[in-house]
């Protein structure tokens, strides 16, 4: 094993300067160009205005390691890593971020120190190096480099392992581009059986939603006295509702109230949420697998039980991510600034209804395609993993 500070040494700090008012400015790379897989994302870089003299060896390398030192929140742990290979002596990166660069490059191949700093992050492996100072996350990096160790081999072995790592992103970068390729097929089935969502080409009955509901409400407030770390009942979130879906990576446990507050924000198997404050609109149906786990909702959301003999809420939920759907969202936003709907809002939604079997045929199409989603994503990655234990 050899310390991390024996192969790249402190980390560089980074520079911010001043506003780029003349257009000459340097481009700075920051934290929202990292991504989740390592990689740089060059979409929008700004630039700023940086005296040359602080800056010399700062540009960046092929091979550098970008560290996140400021950022992360109590769910997501500060110091991720990005890999560099970009144009040299061309980018920058900010004072939120440092640069790890290998010092001995014919003993240590860089892409190899990123997969261990990588990997360790992903296990969590930052989380003991974080302190934090008016709401931020800090990395105390130079503890971090000088106590993490990495596994030390033969130089033909790490490169190895990176090609192996390597190819297993390409397949999971292209695994990734067949799902969202999936997510269009849906939303495009959907306008070859119910037409546009704003023309109505097809004549379909128009009703308001409120003709459907059964039960409307909303979540609850202070409930952070009930969470707990350990796996229990569900406390849901505007975070936690996407895609028409209840996501539970960032799921927040609690230990529910015996009381009447808690009986009215439980949801049941196909309730819809849509959410009523910030990101309005967003919608996901309650599943059987959650229903059972018990779930409750807090005051960004709003529970909507509709009468499943005349309307399916899961077709309520795809219309609603239609153009037509996030229209009336927009339209309905009863503040403008700050965005906020109220049940009336919700209630006077106007809802495009074709026959329930039509929904149902829909909705048969839907999870054959989410079937082939999941299969994508149960394929074995690649077979030749034993190379990479030194790294993960």
């Amino acid at each position: 094993m050899t310390r991390l500070i024996e192969i790249t040494g402190k980390a560089l700090s980074g520079e911010w300067g001043t506003d780029d008012t003349n257009g000459n400015g340097i481009p700075v790379l920051r934290t929202t160009n990292f991504t989740n897989e390592g990689i740089v994302d060059y979409e929008v870089v700004v630039t700023r205005c940086i005296e040359k003299k602080n800056i010399a060896e700062k540009y960046l390398r092929k091979g550098d390691i970008i560290i996140e030192k400021s950022g992360g929140s109590d769910k997501q742990p500060v110091g991720r890593v990005v890999y560099f290979d970009g144009a040299e002596n061309t980018y920058l990166f900010n004072n939120f971020t440092g640069v790890l660069r290998v010092k001995d490059q014919e003993k240590w191949f860089p892409k190899y120190i990123f997969y261990s700093l990588y990997r360790n992050y992903k296990k969590g492996g930052t989380r003991i190096y974080e302190n934090k100072t008016t709401g931020l996350h800090n990395l105390k990096v130079d503890d971090y480099i000088s106590r993490y160790e990495i596994v030390k081999v033969s130089y033909q072995v790490q490169q190895d392992i990176c090609v192996v790592l390597d190819k297993i992103q390409r397949i999971l970068k292209k695994r990734e581009r067949q799902i969202k390729q999936l997510d269009i097929l849906i939303k495009s089935r959907f306008v070859e059986m119910f037409g546009d969502t704003i023309t109505n080409p097809l004549g379909w009955e128009e009703h308001r939603l409120d003709e459907y509901i059964e039960f409307l409400t909303s979540g609850s407030r202070g409930w952070s006295k009930y969470f707990v770390d350990k796996e229990n009942e569900l406390f849901i979130t505007i975070k936690n509702v996407k895609n028409n879906r209840i996501i539970l990576d960032t799921i927040q446990y609690i230990n529910a109230p015996d009381n009447k507050e808690a009986e009215r924000t439980k949801v049941k198997e196909g309730d819809l949420l849509i959410s009523i404050t910030a990101d309005l609109g967003r919608t996901g149906v309650v599943d059987n697998n959650i229903a059972e786990k018990g779930a409750y909702i807090n005051q960004h959301l709003s529970l909507v039980r509709l009468d499943r003999d005349k309307i399916n809420p899961l077709y309520v939920s795809y219309f609603l991510e239609t153009e037509g759907g996030k229209m009336q969202f927009e339209s309905k936003n009863q503040n403008g600034v700050k965005a906020g709907l109220n049940f009336e809002a919700i209630k006077s939604l106007k809802i495009l209804v074709p026959p329930l079997k039509m929904q149902e045929a829909y909705l048969t199409f839907v999870a054959q395609t989410d079937k082939l989603k999941s299969h994508f994503l149960k394929l074995p990655v690649f077979p030749g993993l034993s190379v990479v234990k030194y790294v993960y």
